[in-house]
């Protein structure tokens, strides 16, 4: 009975100890995670910001309690950026994600003073030890809706409404307007630049003015629904943008352009739950599941169909590059030889239009 008591005291002690110890270094490492997030635009826009809140939405449902997240939207580029991140950094954020390509330089500045801060920022090419970039080949499936358009389109012009003219842009609409001529090589791209993300006045004169100008098919670099809603309306059609738009024009949305960001946020969350987090520059596509294209409208001939599916079964492969040689420029420049692809690099600084694309691109 004595060597009971002992024993039953010791293993009191030693589960006094476990509980002690656990206590002293245990609480922090039961805490969660605190991850925050940037937006250009509000949560509602049913488009980027949208597609990014979805992404959080995912990460909190995959990791449960071991994340807390928070949001702040309609967040303008430039001071009010770094301001804002500067706050999310002091309020104990430990993974910060700046959403918009005009948060890169606020992002930059306040990582190199917050060392133990991750940041991740999606468009950019700004790295440091704390700090990486993700960015989606959005290209990849503008080069399939592109297909969709010159299939459709009746007067051999389809319109784009541009956002700001950034690399990321002039490369959709250029692969917009490859796909298009892929199977339709009278095609060619009208393009109104309305200077914002997220305005659905501008958004909706844009698309009324390249209707005007003889576009039947349209796509748009902009977050809200607007330039559907005119294209139906207006009796012609367009594609959907980092959401499945649907819902806004069910006639005129061929398909949509679908930004499926939830996997890499969970992915970055966990490396940073498991000490494992490297700086890095994610590129992510269709292969990586990061882009997702909508159902295409019934009215879309067959064959059409057939040759979008190929060409993303392809695109998923690896064995298609929406930027393969031949290409030539406006001049008629021969920019990508026969055989070759754009480079990496050539990609992520894009600023010039392919032939068939209309207008100059702004300064």
């Amino acid at each position: 009975m004595k060597g009971f008591c002992c024993r039953l005291r010791a293993r009191g002690v030693a589960l006094l100890l476990s509980l002690s110890f656990a206590l002293a270094t245990g609480v922090a490492a039961a805490e969660p995670l605190k991850v925050a997030f940037v937006y250009v635009g509000p949560v509602g826009d049913a488009g980027w910001t949208y597609a990014h809140d979805q992404g959080r939405l995912m990460l909190e449902k995959e990791l449960g309690d071991k994340v807390k997240t928070t949001y702040v939207e309609n967040v303008p580029e430039g001071a009010d950026a770094e301001r804002v991140i500067r706050q999310l950094a002091v309020d104990g954020n430990q993974l910060i994600f700046t959403t918009s390509f005009g948060y890169m330089e606020p992002t930059v500045k306040v990582a190199k003073a917050f060392p133990k801060v991750t940041f991740e920022h999606a468009t950019g090419y700004k790295t440091a030890k704390n700090l990486g970039v993700y960015q989606s080949r959005f290209y990849e499936g503008a080069y399939l809706l592109g297909i969709l358009a010159g299939g459709m389109s009746k007067t051999d012009t389809v319109g784009f409404v541009g956002s700001f003219p950034i690399p990321e842009v002039i490369r959709n609409i250029n692969a917009f307007t490859l796909g298009a001529q892929s199977v339709n090589p009278k095609i060619k791209t009208k393009v109104i630049w309305v200077n914002t993300w997220y305005d659905p006045g501008k958004e909706r004169q844009a698309a009324e003015t390249l209707v005007a100008q003889g576009a039947d098919v349209m796509c748009q670099n902009t977050d809200s629904p607007a330039t559907l809603q005119v294209a139906q309306e207006k009796g012609v059609y367009a594609c959907g943008w980092d959401s499945d738009m649907a819902r806004f024009a069910p006639k005129a949305q061929l398909s949509a352009n679908i930004n499926n960001w939830g996997p890499h946020y969970v992915k970055s969350a966990q490396a940073v739950l498991d000490g494992t987090w490297k700086s890095g520059d994610a590129k992510l596509g269709i292969a990586e599941d990061a882009i997702h294209l909508a159902p295409v409208l019934p009215v879309v001939p067959a064959p059409i169909k057939k040759i979008f599916d190929d060409k993303m079964a392809a695109i998923k492969s690896g064995s298609f590059k929406p930027f393969s040689g031949p290409l030539k420029d406006q001049a008629g420049t021969l920019k990508v030889p026969a055989g070759a692809e754009l480079t990496l690099p050539e990609l992520m600084s894009m600023n010039w239009y392919v032939a068939g694309v209309e207008g100059s691109i702004p300064k």
